[in-house]
């Protein structure tokens, strides 16, 4: 392995001069640092990180805590994209990613604990019971967190604007002539709650009344209970015109319910999903979804970890939003008659 000093063998500098080049000093002229750079390319250099740790007292390594309730693990769409977002940021930047978990060999450790061991320059938090004692530790333990579609006291976040894109939604299924929608919601957490209430508030901007029948609960991603609810919707002798779904894979549930009792979709009853998977724009009708920036999530809970790690003293721990926007598709049919 190459050492900085076979690297300052070559160029016939001290090794002192060398750690300057190579780690950003200026009290050296762009000449040397310039020949000492290209040096150690030629040589095949690369940085020692326990070294490099010891040093700087940084190891350029982020943990991800990632845990799925509902087992989907990395084939869950949304975080999927986000993750990829985080991986393709955090190695732009010169930093690498790894999962964290509550064990180390057979030994049972917390979040916490694993972080410490690990050496983690701060962490990312997605997907998770938020309530969780272990996660509140995680919180409270002084480590760089930012935390993806929650939002914590004195904590750094990146959230989707849920609130604008079910306005939106809502927005242009009224526009489409429907009066009488129905929101099967995912179940309890922040996210759910922002959502719910900027379906209620749109509703009643746009002079609509939602009967209590109309507002249902499902897990996210939990297809069997979509069906059931979408069964329940249909039966009601008041039946909506538009069933909006928390996601988009449920929204997939509710349509093969409505296969099955031989409905046509727009043009029996419309629905709408939400994420923007890219099942729904390949399905026939393509769904009318919220599509969200999932890429976009990743890399900018990247780049403020970074900014609340190098420079702590002046970055403020915000909550960053980032939009959606609607996809139209073809599965909310416009109504000719507005007043329905």
């Amino acid at each position: 392995m190459v050492s900085v000093k076979d690297i300052a063998s070559k160029c016939h500098v001290s090794v002192a001069t060398v750690s300057k080049a190579l780690n950003g000093y200026c009290d050296i002229s762009e000449k040397t640092r310039a020949r000492i750079k290209a040096a150690a390319e030629e040589m095949g250099y690369t940085p020692n990180m326990a070294a490099v740790a010891l040093k700087t007292n940084r190891t350029y390594s982020l943990g991800i805590l990632f845990v799925d309730a509902a087992n989907n693990g990395l084939t869950h769409e949304f975080f999927a994209g986000v993750l990829q977002g985080i991986k393709a940021q955090a190695e732009s930047m010169g930093y690498c990613i790894t999962f964290l978990t509550n064990r180390i060999g057979n030994r049972e450790v917390t979040y916490t604990e694993y972080c410490r061991n690990r050496q983690f320059d701060g962490v990312i938090i997605a997907c998770i019971d938020f309530g969780s004692p272990q996660v509140l530790e995680l919180i409270n333990s002084g480590i760089p967190v930012v935390t993806i579609d929650h939002v914590f006291h004195n904590t750094m976040s990146v959230i989707s604007d849920n609130v604008k894109g079910i306005q939106d939604l809502m927005e242009y299924i009224y526009s489409m002539g429907h009066r009488k929608i129905a929101y099967i919601h995912g179940a309890d957490s922040a996210v759910t709650q922002a959502r719910l209430t900027s379906f209620y508030r749109s509703a009643q901007q746009l002079g609509l009344s939602i009967p209590p029948e109309y507002v249902l609960e499902c897990e996210y991603h939990d297809t069997e209970k979509a069906r059931e609810c979408t069964a329940h919707l249909l039966d009601l002798k008041d039946s909506p015109t538009c069933i909006l779904y928390p996601d988009d894979y449920t929204a997939i549930g509710g349509i093969n319910l409505i296969k099955s009792r031989n409905l046509s979709i727009p043009d029996d009853i419309s629905i709408a999903g939400y994420d923007g998977i890219r099942y729904a724009f390949v399905h026939e009708p393509p769904i009318t979804t919220l599509k969200q920036d999932v890429d976009a999530m990743g890399k900018e809970a990247v780049i403020h970890l970074v900014e609340l790690i190098e420079k702590p003293k002046i970055t403020l721990k915000e909550s960053f939003v980032i939009k959606g926007s609607i996809s139209p598709g073809r599965s909310v049919k416009r109504l000719k008659n507005k007043a329905v």
